[in-house]
């Protein structure tokens, strides 16, 4: 196969450089060996790889190796694969949520990494053209009554997580309680208007009527949103919001 350019997420300086090693000898082009959240987020932005592959536990790391894999997959779309010594249910699942396309464990093996890397990439691309070939669509159907009801994406006020559900809020005060991941349903959502704003909201900001310090109202929906304190930067970053020095926003 063609070689790949990979972008290496690991805080352990020696696996980093032995993973790096193990991948140039397969033919591959390691675009950066990054060690936190900050430094995989730069190094996607500048130079996108084809595939990222990440450690989940990032010392010293403003964010694990599975939120950094979501915030990634918003800047680029691309296969992501796990290495870990992580073996915990509890953190399989959640890794889940990002639809890695490997899950290998640490320590390692050098051939089954270069495999898995050739297969991972090969079911991406297959995967890839496969959906770019099914019909298109301006409207969304969910899986309603033993059916599927045509919904506007832009209708769509916000979405919420309920366990092994999501609720869909539109404009009009209608709601749809499904059986659904949040995480999966978000990928029908790719346009900029719908922000992650937790792991168990997404909104759209086209909607958005008011912003305070801690909480934001949506056209037509009464009740306050709560703003997670380590996504209100994020939040502010795609509003075109007129601030003042004494502003709480800031």
């Amino acid at each position: 196969m063609k070689p790949l350019k990979i972008l290496i997420v690991e805080d352990e300086i020696i696996t980093a450089m032995d993973l790096q090693e193990t991948l140039q000898e397969a033919g591959h082009i390691v675009t950066t060996t990054a060690r936190t959240f900050q430094d995989a987020v730069k190094a996607v932005r500048n130079h996108p790889p084809d595939l990222a592959l990440i450690d989940i536990h990032l010392e010293g790391s403003s964010a694990d190796g599975i939120e950094t894999a979501k915030k990634l997959l918003e800047i680029h779309h691309m296969p992501i694969m796990y290495l870990t010594a992580n073996s915990e249910p509890e953190t399989f699942q959640s890794a889940k949520e990002t639809l890695p396309v490997a899950y290998l464990l640490k320590p390692f093996r050098h051939d089954e990494l270069k495999m898995q890397v050739e297969l991972a990439y090969n079911y991406f691309q297959f995967t890839l053209a496969k959906t770019s070939s099914a019909p298109v669509s301006d409207y969304l159907y969910f899986p309603v009554d033993k059916g599927h009801e045509k919904i506007d994406p832009n209708d769509v006020l916000y979405i919420e997580a309920d366990g092994s559900y999501v609720k869909i809020f539109l404009a009009n005060k209608k709601n749809y309680h499904i059986s659904m991941n949040l995480s999966h349903l978000a990928q029908y959502f790719p346009t900029p208007n719908f922000h992650r704003l937790s792991r168990s909201l997404l909104i759209n900001l086209n909607y958005l009527e008011r912003l305070e310090a801690n909480h934001l109202y949506l056209v037509n929906h009464e009740s306050a949103i709560p703003i997670p304190v380590a996504s209100r930067k994020e939040l502010m970053n795609k509003l075109r919001v007129v601030r003042t020095k004494k502003s709480p926003l800031n």
